[in-house]
């Protein structure tokens, strides 16, 4: 009975280990997106020319 409680107690402290070392990461921008915002340059042109037909299409219809 004592093996789990000992293998508990691991399992928990690894968790928290883990979780801290995640947190840890995310504070330092480690998951941080860098290849979005360059692409999103490339394709914003179609974006606005998208959003300027439909706003056309609302307008022709009024």
């Amino acid at each position: 009975m004592s093996i789990i409680y000992l293998l508990l107690s691991v399992s928990v402290v690894v968790a928290v280990g883990f979780f801290i070392a995640f947190i840890v990461s995310v504070k330092k921008g480690q998951y941080d997106d860098v290849y979005t915002p360059s692409v999103r340059m490339l394709f914003e042109d179609e974006l606005v020319e998208i959003q300027d037909s439909s706003i056309t299409n609302s307008e022709k219809s009024n």
